[in-house]
């Protein structure tokens, strides 16, 4: 069995994370999801992986290499072109038609694949999905789950047989035009004959036109509903919402990095905190390698603070994330915010530029100059 990854999309919905970040990216507890994926395929022996790229391409490429540290094999195949200027234009062919350049190209597709959406976290029972699969005759298989009504326009859904054989998919439906509210997970597992479905040099997509295409021709595409974590992180909202889950022990296999200090409490390597003048830290709570907590801080969790940052005397940060070295200046509450560098997002989605807090709320942490300031302005208000 071989895997394919899909992470080229630019990932609209969670930025600002992701302008510097493809969505593959996008740490939890400090580690990339598509890490977790990797892992994943490698626990089920799925030890060749082909990854499309397309938007900050060379993150990814970058950080997994070849695969060699996860023992498995990984390949890119980037959707774009370089223009007149030297400059790399992304250029992203949909989610099939991406597979159908690797396949052209180099016929990699020859065995049974399993295809995973690089955003999401999950546990899915990988060898048991592919029983089903072939037990069924299956040219390929779709493993959903049952979403609330009003979340039904986030994905696409299934309309399928009892026996599970799928007769129609909606992409992404408005709820009164919804035929079910069973969503696409977006795990799929494909034989090799319906690569050769997708039409070459024009961009394709799985869920929009794939899909339809398959339940049209009435060929054998079955539905699978599992019980099983997944974690989907369509929105800063959901993401922020994950690692509040996650940082309070309600996600399965994912513990906490660093080394616990007090109850609730982890820390990097080498961190600075001064519980001289009432500082006070209520978990669960992590704190980055590096990161400096002067006296007189506050920080509640659940709470994830990024190596290097630096929380001010009489800062307050309350059930949030901050990205590494962000300073949070003094006497600055955040509460129920995501800082990502220049930008803050509330639970709410509303995104802000730093630009646009009167007064300053937060710095980056490496920047000496706003340290000085600070300090400037600190030593002139005792005299």
């Amino acid at each position: 069995m071989k895997a394919m990854i899909l992470a080229a999309g630019k990932g609209t919905r969670v930025r600002p994370l992701t302008y510097d970040l493809p969505k593959p990216m996008i740490p939890i507890l400090g580690k990339p999801v598509m890490a977790y994926l990797v892992e994943h395929l490698a626990k089920y022996g799925i030890t060749e992986i082909m990854v499309n790229v397309s938007y900050l391409h060379e993150k990814i490429e970058e950080y997994f290499g070849e695969g060699h540290q996860y023992g498995v094999q990984i390949g890119y195949s980037f959707e774009g072109y370089t223009n007149d200027l030297g400059e790399v234009v992304p250029e992203p062919l949909g989610s099939a038609g991406g597979m159908k350049k690797i396949q052209d190209f180099g016929g990699f597709f020859d065995d049974t694949t399993i295809v995973l959406c690089g955003d999401a976290l999950i546990d899915l029972d990988i060898k048991s999905a592919l029983f089903e699969h072939r037990r069924k005759g299956a040219l390929a298989s779709v493993i959903t789950r049952e979403v609330p009504w009003d979340k039904v326009p986030n994905y696409g859904v299934v309309v399928a047989d009892p026996d599970g054989r799928i007769r129609a998919f909606q992409e992404k439906p408005a709820v009164g035009e919804a035929l079910s509210n069973f969503a696409s997970t977006g795990i799929y597992i494909f034989e090799p004959e319906v690569i050769e479905l997708i039409p070459a040099d024009r961009p394709f997509d799985i869920g929009a036109e794939l899909f339809p295409l398959l339940a049209e021709k009435g060929l054998p595409f079955y539905a699978q509903t599992r019980r099983f974590n997944w974690i989907d992180i369509g929105s800063v909202k959901d993401y922020w919402e994950v690692l509040q889950s996650v940082l309070m022990g309600e996600v399965a296999n994912m513990d906490v990095p660093g080394i616990q200090v007090d109850e609730g409490l982890w820390v990097g390597l080498n961190t600075s905190i001064d519980w001289a003048d009432g500082t006070r830290i209520e978990g669960p709570v992590y704190i980055g390698s590096g990161t400096q907590v002067e006296a007189g801080a506050t920080i509640i969790g659940p709470t994830w603070i990024g190596h290097g940052s630096h929380i001010c005397a009489g800062a307050e940060v309350v059930r949030s994330v901050l990205f590494e070295y962000t300073r949070v200046l003094p006497g600055v509450t955040l509460e129920e915010m995501i800082v990502f560098k220049d930008y803050s997002v509330d639970r709410a989605g509303e995104m802000k530029h730093v630009s646009e807090c009167v007064p300053d709320s937060w710095a980056n942490a490496r920047d000496r100059r706003r340290s000085s300031r600070n300090g400037d302005a600190e030593r002139a208000a005792g005299q």
